[in-house]
């Protein structure tokens, strides 16, 4: 099963299609390290380096071959490092919630995008918890997302609204761990 950031399918589909993106001026960042991260079932997840040919940074959480969790990370040193760690926890965050293991809903759909929601939202809650990111580092984040995402070619409104959940998260009172379970339970798992 596998499961991708809104800018990730798009870089991805790009990449296997042998399709690309304009070339552009385009900073070069050392890869971070990858966070912890265990899934819902209490299974550790890798982190692996994937060949990309986007010049995006994109991420994917699945089951590998072997059965193991994952996530892939292709064109991090194309992204800064802020805007890397929140693709990491975003990946995370489909193991944390059950989603690998889940059926894939339709692209675009409303179930597809609430997991993607949810995923952002848990990603910047440890962000913020964990990495002590503030509202400069909540800017890094957002401004590299919305550029990739504009690069990539989405409206300005999904643009927009994802940024806007981000930022809600963000402020919120609560913690990803409380997130995450409130998630688990709605899903009986």
């Amino acid at each position: 099963m596998h499961r991708l950031t809104a800018v990730s399918l798009a870089a991805v589909c790009a990449w296997m299609t042998g399709g690309g993106f304009p070339a552009a001026a385009q900073d070069t960042f050392a890869v971070v390290d990858p966070p912890a991260c265990t899934s819902n079932t209490g299974e550790p997840v890798a982190f692996e380096a994937v060949e990309g040919r986007s010049g995006l940074a994109a991420g994917m959480a699945r089951r590998d071959g072997e059965g193991r969790r994952v996530v892939l990370r292709s064109g991090f040193s194309a992204a800064p490092p802020a805007f890397q760690q929140f693709i990491d926890r975003h990946e995370c965050a489909h193991h944390q919630t059950g989603d690998v293991d889940m059926p894939h809903p339709p692209r675009n759909g409303p179930e597809h995008l609430m997991n993607e929601a949810v995923a952002d939202c848990i990603a910047i809650l440890r962000l913020r918890d964990e990495e002590g990111y503030d509202e400069a580092r909540l800017k890094e984040v957002t401004a590299a997302l919305a550029a990739d995402m504009a690069r990539i070619g989405f409206p300005e409104i999904s643009v927009s609204s994802r940024i806007r959940n981000i930022e809600g998260c963000f402020a919120k009172t609560g913690d990803a761990a409380q997130l995450i379970a409130a998630r688990l339970q709605e899903r009986g798992l």
